[in-house]
């Protein structure tokens, strides 16, 4: 009896401890949700874009939620930005938020060092600050954080960034040859957090698609009754 007593008390320990962990290790989610509680449901979608801009589709992209009334945010590439700061320009000026993606988007480049890393971002900060006339303090790792090492996350948050993964996807970098129906589907389909949905797309040059299919996958979150936020 009094084993089972024991192990039923170090089983319940367990579980307690186990709770805490994932609490803790969740604070950004937790603090999202309480920034939130202001809507009547909760339900928030962050749109981003990565890889641009790009001369064909960022501006249909921003023709989209320009119409809808939706604000959005583009993590950029600084290398395809240089040549293309009026897009950056009109970004900004319609409320949009410009974040910092890369200045190379060369993996190996980029990740052999977190000096690298930290020299790579600071290329692409100053194309945002030239545009913005600030210097932005939001970041997303090429390819996302997973699989990365700690130093190179560490990194990023010891020198005052912060940075955002995604979880859910318009599968745009995914599906080859992909049309609007197949990334309306993606987009509808694969948020793992109905509350709270970063959704990750792209505007470069190839994903016309990507464009095409905006209206529809806003016009769905729309009715189901979320709202839309810029980070």
């Amino acid at each position: 009896m009094d084993m089972n007593r024991n192990f039923t008390a170090i089983c319940a320990a367990l579980l307690m401890c186990a709770f805490l962990i994932v609490f803790y290790v969740s604070p950004k989610l937790a603090k999202s949700t309480v920034a939130f509680a202001e809507n009547s449901d909760g339900k928030v979608i962050y749109l981003t874009f990565d890889d641009g801009p790009s001369d064909r589709v960022t501006p249909k992209i921003l023709d989209v939620l320009k119409e809808e009334a939706v604000k959005a945010t583009f993590f950029i590439v600084g290398k395809h930005a240089e040549t293309r700061k009026y897009i950056l320009k009109r970004e900004f000026e319609e409320g949009h938020t410009i974040a910092i993606h890369s200045y190379s988007h060369n993996y190996s480049e980029i990740y052999s060092s977190p000096e690298s890393l930290l020299a790579d971002i600071d290329k692409c900060n100053k194309i945002i600050e030239e545009i913005t006339g600030e210097r932005s303090s939001l970041y997303r790792f090429p390819g996302g954080s997973y699989g990365l090492s700690s130093s190179l996350i560490n990194t990023i948050s010891q020198h005052g960034y912060r940075y955002v993964d995604w979880n859910a996807s318009t599968r745009d970098a995914e599906i080859y040859g992909a049309t609007p129906d197949q990334l309306y589907k993606a987009a509808v389909t694969t948020p793992a957090n109905s509350n709270y949905i970063v959704m990750l797309a792209h505007d470069t040059t190839t994903k016309s698609a990507t464009a095409d299919a905006l209206k529809d996958i806003i016009r769905y979150y729309k009715k189901q009754g979320y709202t839309f936020r810029a980070f």
